[in-house]
């Protein structure tokens, strides 16, 4: 498989000439790799996502790789099930898992700013871990990476039969149920115990050669950080978690990634490539979960299909605010000004963006990187939409695809519909069928469905308007300081890529 996209001759980036409208996945534009999945399952939330990570780091033949921004070995798994709240810590899980097992070793590899976050949140930062733990439970920083870019993928792999990759990083914070409580005993720090506020997150599972893929690239990114290389593991038996039921089998998953230009690494963006393409591709309506609103390339391209008489929906769903004064002074300030982009082309009224609220009316933290195009696409990964995530930081995300020529594309794509349905229903405090119902009765209209659903007090979603800005915001947001832009525009190609075959089927 190529590691990056074809370069053009006149400078403009990637080729994509793969992309015909038809296929929205094409290795070395839009991905890396499109592997099969024996089975694939998505968490909502951690709560249940730890819980299976426990089971299957307690049960690992011959290594696990944690790949993370931020790593804190005092959480408690799965606080839920009764038993010894320190044999539950993800540290004396780890622990416990390679002296049971002589032949097991756990390797993690962390953003080496991270640490610095880390004191700030008082978790215990990696390079005090290296001095009190087991010879085969190896933790290590990663500094590998340019000024300013951090390392941001979230991948757990077991054996390299068996990974985890999405938006859910293994540190404090995280923990949280779908029901999202305005308060849950479970819910809080993990030294000082200070209560901590509903969060909202996805992860992927999958095993198989989509596993196995994942692997190589943890193991690549393991490398990078420490300049140890580790062979891939042959012949663990199939370990796919007890109870977890897969959404999907045998399906083919799309590998993308953001890796920037360092150290003789070749720029790769396939994540932007696949943004671009896939609002390029929609028909009806897209539906995205992300912790900002920051690209302005995304916001253009979204602004563009808007303008369309009869151009997709599109739903958002957005924190009411990033988590720190400074992060949202820059971050809050680019979504304001990328709004008034995408309104002002809103002229046929298809566009929404909404916050999640708890029963009493608190904002919940959307932490989530989702996308969901029509019955056609679903993207779950760790990048972000703002600048950093298309060119600066490492990312990855995964995708499905449905085929025209697949026989089961009808149930791969109910399946993807069910998903979207899912994460609505548990915005709007019902059912993901009664979600699926008020979009039949909308006419398809997953803008309306959505309008009609919401509920004047409760677990709903509330339409967000930014607060007014002053002239400090749009400096700052202008200097771009916290989301560095490293990537050239490529809206108007793919754009012009997909356009023809829609038009045509118009006439």
């Amino acid at each position: 498989m190529p590691d990056g996209a074809p370069a053009r001759p006149d400078g403009a980036g990637p080729a994509v000439a793969g992309v015909d409208g038809d296929t929205v996945l094409v290795p070395g534009e839009t991905c890396w790799r499109i592997e099969r999945a024996d089975r694939h399952v998505v968490f909502v939330d951690a709560a249940d996502y730890f819980a299976v990570l426990k089971q299957v780091v307690l049960r690992a033949e011959r290594r696990v790789l944690f790949i993370g921004w931020d790593f804190e070995p005092r959480i408690r798994l799965d606080p839920r099930t009764p038993g010894r709240a320190r044999d539950d810590r993800l540290g004396r899980v780890l622990e416990a898992a390679v002296r049971a097992n002589p032949e097991l070793e756990i390797g993690v590899l962390q953003w080496g700013m991270g640490m610095l976050e880390s004191l700030r949140r008082g978790v215990l930062p990696v390079p005090l871990l290296r001095r009190r733990t087991h010879e085969r439970l190896r933790f290590a920083v990663d500094h590998h990476h340019p000024l300013g870019a951090a390392h941001h993928q979230k991948i757990v792999v077991v054996d390299d039969c068996l990974a985890f990759a999405g938006g859910i990083d293994v540190t404090a914070d995280r923990w949280d149920t779908p029901d999202h409580p305005d308060w849950h005993r479970h819910r809080h720090r993990p030294t000082s115990r200070r209560p901590t506020g509903p969060w909202h997150d996805v992860t992927s599972l999958v095993s198989g050669p989509a596993a196995r893929a994942l692997g190589d690239l943890a193991r690549e990114r393991w490398e990078s950080g420490t300049g140890r290389r580790l062979e891939p593991v042959e012949g663990a038996e199939p370990c796919w978690p007890d109870g977890v039921e897969p959404l999907l089998t045998d399906v083919d998953v799309a590998i993308s990634r953001t890796r920037p230009a360092y150290g003789g690494t070749e720029l790769v963006q396939e994540i932007e490539l696949l943004w671009l393409a896939a609002i390029a591709a929609a028909r009806n309506a897209v539906y995205i979960e992300a912790q900002y609103f920051a690209n302005r390339r995304i916001a253009e391209a979204i602004a563009e299909r808007l303008g369309e008489v009869d151009g997709p929906e599109f739903v958002l769903v957005n924190p009411e605010s990033a988590e720190g004064w400074l992060e949202e002074k820059a971050m809050g300030t680019a979504r304001a000004r990328l709004l008034q982009i995408v309104r002002q082309a809103d002229v046929h009224d298809r566009f929404r963006i909404y916050v999640p609220v708890t029963e009493e009316g608190r904002p919940v933290y959307v932490h989530a990187k989702v996308l969901v195009v029509d019955d056609r696409l679903m993207r779950i990964g760790s990048s972000n939409l703002n600048n950093r995530s298309m060119g600066l930081d490492t990312e990855c995300d995964l995708t499905i695809e449905t085929r025209p020529d697949d026989p089961r594309r009808d149930d791969v794509a109910g399946t993807l519909l069910a998903i979207r349905d899912r994460l609505l229903g548990e915005h709007l405090g019902c059912t993901a069928a009664a979600v699926a119902a008020a979009v039949e009765e909308h006419d398809g209209s997953l803008a309306r469905a959505v309008d009609s659903l919401r509920t004047p007090a409760g677990r709903t979603l509330r339409p967000f308007e930014p607060p007014a800005q002053d002239v400090v915001d749009r400096a700052l947001a202008a200097t771009e300081l916290l989301d560095a832009e490293r990537t050239p525009n490529r809206w108007h190609r793919v754009r012009r890529t997909f356009a023809p075959r829609r038009d045509r089927r118009r006439r």
